[in-house]
């Protein structure tokens, strides 16, 4: 089943064949209950995982102790990448919104399987190099975009290339942007008189993505 969690795509685009190959070798598997927590926001964490089946809320905690959920990771996404280039505290809290099966792959493994095949260390450093822009990139975002395009932007994230209904409350979008829950549920109405989105119980459906993405580019910043 190893050979089905890590695929070249995202993180991982840019990966050779060999070095995906060797994260495999060395891969162990995990399920996990809903509810369950893979890692917590400041466990130390020495390893990547990839999702075979189910999802993963991202979180963190505010200075404050306000919950803050940053994403959805569903099959085929990576977690913890950090903690495979350099171990150490978790950044955040993930957490199995379903009955979720993982594969993870220690930083100790791993480094001592490239010991044998030491050309492969540049291919880490070029990943390593992705993750760091694609940190930049999400920092930009939550400084320079308003809330407005922010909802829009994680509504059309979530909702995937197959554009599927959102089975999430208000308060769960407001806790994604970092906004109130009265805030969004305005938006969403809004949204929702233009024929842009469709609301339900705990629902939210685009109707129009492209009204959507124009939200998103030009609600910027």
């Amino acid at each position: 089943m190893a050979k089905d969690a890590f695929s070249k795509s995202g993180f991982l685009a840019s990966a050779s064949d060999e070095l995906i190959d060797l994260m495999r070798s060395v891969a162990t598997r995990r399920i996990l209950k809903t509810g369950d927590v893979l890692f917590e926001q400041g466990d130390f964490g020495d390893a990547l995982y990839a999702i075979v089946s189910g999802e993963l809320e991202v979180s963190i905690l505010s200075s404050e102790g306000q919950k803050l959920s940053l994403n959805i990771l569903q099959k085929g996404a990576l977690a913890g990448e950090i903690a495979l280039f350099s171990p150490g505290p978790r950044t955040a809290t993930l957490t199995a919104r379903q009955p979720t099966e993982v594969w993870g792959v220690s930083n100790v493994k791993f480094l001592a399987a490239l010991q044998e095949t030491p050309a492969l260390f540049t291919d880490m450093m070029e990943l390593a190099g992705h993750r760091m822009r694609w940190m930049a990139d999400q920092y930009a975002d939550r400084v320079f975009r308003n809330v407005t395009s922010r909802l829009a932007r994680i509504i059309l994230h979530l909702s995937g290339p197959e554009n599927e209904a959102l089975q999430m409350s208000h308060a769960d979008l407001a806790n994604f942007i970092g906004a109130t829950r009265e805030t969004v549920s305005k938006t969403l109405s809004v949204w929702k008189r233009s024929g842009i989105i469709e609301l339900g119980r705990g629902m939210v459906q685009v109707r129009d993505p492209e009204a959507l993405r124009d939200i998103e580019e030009n609600e910027g910043i």
